[in-house]
């Protein structure tokens, strides 16, 4: 029976030094921690906050993440695509992100805001109603995803192909009509 952990704040912990417990985290929040590299296979995140915490690399397969934000934190090479996809439900801000991978999963509404989403894979995802503020999408992969009704107002360096996507309703600025238009070989002037 795994353990159940409520309302804690770890703060300042070095997990790759002292042992990471599995079980349930529910309304807990961690603060300045280093689980780079950390196995949190089969633990579960429940209305949990990772605030300025290093996750890169963690092992997160069959890991639930439930009503999660992640601020100002370091997840390198994340494989959420491994997690456990029932009631799937992050936000993202001011985050570095890069190398980590969404593929096929719903991520309806999330909020990716001011985040350096640098590689990363989101292919097949379901991203409908999702929010890219800020954020800077430098050879990101977006193929047979949903991406109706994104906001993607405020991104920067996307290269998205309208033709290999579901885009219905998706905002960009005029700016950066150039990433939807890049297959073509136009030149875009101001």
């Amino acid at each position: 029976m795994s353990r159940i952990i409520e309302d804690k704040v770890l703060e300042n912990i070095d997990f790759s030094k002292e042992k990471f417990q599995t079980g349930e985290y529910d309304n807990c929040t961690f603060k300045n921690c280093n689980l780079s590299s950390v196995n949190l296979a089969a633990s579960s995140f429940v209305e949990c906050v990772f605030l300025e915490c290093d996750l890169s690399n963690a092992k997160i397969q069959n890991t639930s993440f439930k009503a999660v934000e992640f601020n100002a934190c370091k997840l390198l090479g994340l494989q959420f695509d491994e997690c456990n996809p029932f009631l799937l439900s992050m936000s993202f801000e001011n985050c570095t992100m890069n190398f980590s991978v969404f593929f096929g999963l719903n991520l309806k509404t999330t909020t990716f805001n001011a985040c350096e989403l640098i590689q990363v894979e989101f292919s097949e995802a379901n991203l409908s109603g999702s929010s890219f503020s800020n954020c800077n999408l430098k050879d990101a992969t977006f193929f047979d995803a949903n991406l109706e009704s994104c906001d993607f107002t405020t991104a920067k360096e996307y290269v998205i192909d309208p033709e290999k996507n579901n885009m219905k309703s998706a905002r960009f600025s005029a700016n950066g009509l150039a990433g939807l238009l890049q297959k073509y070989g136009l030149r875009l002037e101001n």
